[in-house]
């Protein structure tokens, strides 16, 4: 392929791209595809000769993209967004075609210079505590991980390391192997998976902490905790809080842990993947209490920041904790010229040696976008979940089970746990929209969450249409009468039609229709 054929197929590549998502609002949110049912199709060993780009880029089209869930779907409402932009889409393009892995600062100045800017800008923005920028004086930075996973799990081996160096210059008697095999770390039962798998990756046991009803972990919990293992001779090592959780997107107590923890000399950190975002805003400014006192914190830029898959950001107050955990010196591997000392080898603060130019997308995508529309992206999240509260509000056969958060609302069936399980089958089998359930106590509950690059009201409306109108079907077959339906009852004759709905408190105060 020379250069010339290279653009056309660039250029029939981002053709077929805008296609897609212009009509992804019109393409069912799930696919009808049967296992096994792709290794099928396409043939079971490489071709002999190149193809020509067109026939590849058709059978994209015709039988890959057919086959996708649609996360940029806007009825596309499970798990947490994974968001992108056009910026970030053209960032991403360029990472690939400039191919340069930027480990150290020699291997690519720009990688690590314009990495530093991105997340320094990034800690203005969020107001963040001072002492995560690299402009500052002192051991503090950030740096771009893949994903919260690997954030979590890099936190982890760095409090790890830190202890076992500690609990050897206080107690020399002890062996390694023994220090080691006392460790234990705290999180709470509302953590993402990944907290649990950070754990075992690292060797060390993470306790995952009961919390009450409103899934909060609060400081009872870990003390309890703390003393109980203590007394067995076992070591804590890290306490992993969460602001904003998998289930329902609660905070823990942030402040009152870092006290805890700097009171038991335990690292803490804090997984704030999805909701970190929400710092940007002033009307979150209570999320940021503790935040001082922390030792590191991780945010997926890739959830609600605009920039796409991977990116997550891990800041540490101090970094040089995590360099030596992971440093390792090779002579290939040192930097070409004198150095100031402040600019740090990225590739001591994380798992592998090669890493992308991550930071380019983010950079393109925030000067594309701008921080005034990355707060109004963040506010469209809220408002269009508000909206959806409100209907949940209106109907009396629902109830909410936590109170909604950013873009976040979980709401249930009342009465038993199959009827909302029911429910969702049929919500998932119709293939207009998709969600997921989740678990609080022993109330099975489902998550509606904003996602989506483009989502509008009448997409919100479009999905209570859904799904007040499978729940209607399923009483029918249950042969229940409904519960009794509210005074402003909503129709919705059309989904071809786009329908406006003026709600004030939960009551329907006007209806307009536009055809569209």
């Amino acid at each position: 392929m020379d250069f010339n054929e290279f653009r056309s197929f660039g250029n029939g590549a981002i053709d077929l791209l805008i296609r897609y998502l212009q009509t992804i609002r019109e393409r069912d949110v799930l696919p009808s595809t049967e296992p096994r049912s792709i290794i099928h199709t396409l043939p079971d060993e490489m071709p002999e000769h190149a193809e020509h780009w067109q026939h590849i880029l058709n059978d994209l089209e015709n039988i890959l993209i057919p086959a996708l869930t649609h996360w940029q779907s806007p009825h596309f409402h499970a798990f947490y967004p994974s968001s992108s932009s056009m910026g970030s889409i053209i960032g991403e393009l360029l990472i690939a075609g400039i191919g340069v892995l930027g480990f150290n600062w020699a291997s690519s100045p720009a990688c690590t210079e314009l990495e530093m800017v991105v997340l320094d800008w990034l800690v203005k923005f969020l107001q963040l505590p001072q002492h995560f920028k690299h402009s500052t004086e002192g051991p503090g930075g950030g740096v771009i991980q893949g994903s919260a996973s690997e954030a979590v799990l890099v936190s982890v081996i760095a409090a790890r390391e830190q202890m076992v160096r500690r609990i050897k210059s206080e107690h020399p008697e002890m062996s390694e192997s023994d220090i080691r095999g006392k460790l234990v770390g705290y999180a709470s039962d509302q953590s993402n998976s990944c907290v649990e798998k950070a754990g075992k990756l690292a060797a060390i046991p993470i306790k995952l902490l009961p919390t009450k009803e409103d899934c909060v972990l609060r400081a009872e919990e870990l003390i309890a905790a703390l003393k109980e293992d203590l007394s067995s001779g076992r070591i804590p090592t890290i306490c992993i809080a969460t602001l904003g959780t998998t289930g329902t997107c609660a905070y823990d107590d942030i402040t009152a842990l870092a006290s805890i923890c700097q009171r038991y000399k335990i690292w803490l950190h804090v997984d704030a993947a999805y909701a970190g975002a929400a710092l940007a805003l002033d009307e979150y400014n209570h999320l940021r209490q503790g935040l001082d006192n922390i030792d590191s914190l991780n945010i997926n830029l890739h959830k609600l920041l605009l920039v796409n898959y991977d990116c997550a950001v891990l800041w540490l107050k101090d970094a040089s904790k995590l360099v030596k955990a992971f440093q390792v010196n090779r002579i290939y591997l040192q930097n070409n010229q004198k150095l100031d000392n402040e600019l740090p080898d990225f590739r001591n603060w994380q798992i592998s040696l090669g890493r992308r130019f991550r930071a380019l997308k983010a950079w393109i995508a925030f000067r594309s976008v701008g921080a005034e529309g990355l707060r109004m992206s963040l506010r469209k999240h809220i408002e269009l979940s508000e909206r959806f509260e409100k209907y949940v509000l209106a109907d009396n056969r629902f109830e909410l089970v936590a109170k909604r958060t950013l873009g976040i609302v979980c709401f249930r069936v009342k009465g038993d746990n199959e009827l909302t399980t029911q429910l969702l089958q049929r919500i998932l089998e119709n293939k207009k929209l998709y969600m997921v359930q989740a678990v609080q106590g022993e109330k099975l509950f489902l998550r509606f969450v904003i996602c989506g690059m483009d989502t509008k009201t009448e997409d919100i409306d479009f999905a209570w249409y859904e799904i007040r109108t499978k729940l209607t079907e399923l009483f029918e077959k249950l042969g229940e009468p409904e519960c009794k339906e509210r005074k402003n009852k909503i129709y919705v004759e059309a989904i071809s039609k786009q329908i406006s709905f003026n709600l004030h408190d939960g009551n329907v105060l006007s209806i307009s229709e536009k055809s569209k």
